[in-house]
């Protein structure tokens, strides 16, 4: 399955940990992505980010610069 171009769908921030991330989210200064597709976030992460954010850091490219929602790979149903 490949997170970027597979079905995905938008999370609220409170929500995206312990989905699959659907984006790469690299906050500026360090420069160094926080985020990479395919990879678990964790609530750690995410207040990072949204403490960063607030604080004055940039994130140029996350898919909601507000950091209000993540994009996460679809839960789909499991089938047996």
């Amino acid at each position: 399955m490949s997170f970027l171009f597979g079905p995905v769908e938008v999370v609220s921030a409170d929500q995206a940990a312990g989905r699959v991330a659907a984006e790469q989210v690299t906050p500026y200064p360090p420069g160094i992505p926080a985020i990479l597709p395919g990879e678990v976030i964790n609530a750690a992460v995410v207040d990072y980010l949204r403490t960063g954010l607030a604080a004055g850091m940039v994130i140029p490219d996350a898919a909601d610069p507000s950091l209000e929602t993540f994009r996460v790979a679809r839960s789909l149903p499991h089938t047996e």
